[in-house]
């Protein structure tokens, strides 16, 4: 962190933000290098304002159902990685996914989020089939899928079958930097180009990145704020990148609570209405991390509607928290965090506002 610029200053700018909600690259880079546990203590006040606003103390919870581990792809942060073979790789068949579905809607779940590596298995006419059936057993539901990049035609093909949301984040905007955490046969190009194509088609769209990944700068972070302010998204999820021991970044040290909860707050102020989870991630680096992001401007939680016979299996960092707990455990569990902060989870598909 850089504090030589005068706190009064850096104020001036999160002020900024709270009324124009832009700021420059410049702003954005001086704010995020510059931040102080003064400037937290200043922002978060502003962050919950603002989320109430729109969404009182709502908390609105996701049921993740993450229901493949094989991945195509070999990202260099990730426990899942198609390089791995210490990973025990497992797909949940339909039945079983159609269990997850109706286990987590007799807990209240209204939204289902299925995600997954990028895996052949599931072919477009098998994942056009599982959404069709969930569409029309639960009517009533959100389905958002997480299934990384494919062409336009794949996108408006899950889209018509049933699907509402898309969640892809797009990890960094910065071409060099997204080409370090990436193996050669992705590309920060296409990737952004795949949000697009999913804001075009209708999709209630999130992205977001990981924070304090390696080679990460200020100067990064101020380029993803300008390129979620251009692209103006329904959701935005950013956690702290935590190393897998068996990936190329296992010895890298993981990202902070502190500067995550401050993006958590610039992002709040940014984009007012945006949905913004509290993520797994949060609460895996700090036992009330998940607390604290609802307390920084976050209003969504994802507990695991996942078999905990294959949870264990799919971690994409290491230490990850809540693998062994029942579905209705994780349910009772948060909304007895979110009751101790002074929010309550509700039953609703929870769209956003944005």
């Amino acid at each position: 962190m850089n504090t030589s610029i005068p706190t009064s200053d850096l104020i001036s700018l999160i002020d900024k933000l709270h009324t124009e909600q832009t700021l420059s690259r410049s702003e954005w880079t001086a704010l995020i290098s510059g931040r102080t546990p003064e400037l937290s203590e200043y922002l978060f006040p502003l962050a919950r304002q603002e989320q109430q606003k729109y969404y009182g103390t709502d908390i609105y919870v996701r049921g993740l159902i993450e229901f493949t581990n094989y991945c195509r792809n070999d990202c260099l942060y990730c426990g899942i990685r198609k390089s791995n073979k210490n990973v025990h790789r497992y797909r949940l068949t339909e039945e079983e996914i159609l269990t997850c579905c109706r286990e987590g809607y007799d807990l209240g779940f209204r939204t289902f989020v299925l995600q997954g590596g990028e895996d052949g298995w599931f072919t477009d006419d098998k994942m056009i089939t599982l959404i069709r059936t969930i569409r029309q057993r639960y009517p009533d539901c959100a389905i958002t899928l997480s299934v990384g990049e494919k062409s336009r035609e794949t996108y408006q093909a899950f889209f018509d079958a049933g699907a509402d949301r898309y969640l892809l984040r797009h990890e960094t905007c910065n071409y060099q930097h997204y080409g370090m955490l990436h193996p050669a046969s992705l590309s920060a190009a296409h990737r952004q180009q795949c949000l697009r194509y999913l804001k075009e088609i209708g999709y209630q769209v999130g992205t977001g990145f990981m924070v304090g990944s390696p080679y990460q700068t200020a100067e990064h972070l101020a380029e993803d704020m300008l390129f979620m302010k251009e692209l103006n998204p329904q959701m935005i999820g950013i956690g702290p990148f935590i190393p897998h021991h068996d990936t190329p970044f296992a010895g890298e040290p993981a990202g902070t609570l502190e500067l995550t909860l401050f993006l958590l707050g610039l992002i709040r102020l940014m984009i007012p209405r945006v949905l913004l989870p509290s993520t797994t991630a949060l609460g895996t680096i700090h036992p009330r991390g998940r607390e604290l992001g609802i307390l920084a401007g976050a209003n969504v939680v994802m507990p695991n509607l996942s078999p905990t016979s294959v949870r264990k299996d799919y971690l994409l960092y290491d230490n990850k928290i809540c693998t062994g707990d029942e579905s209705a455990q994780c349910r009772r569990c948060l909304e007895t965090r979110m009751q101790s902060i002074g929010y309550r989870v509700v039953t609703a598909r929870g769209d956003s506002l944005n």
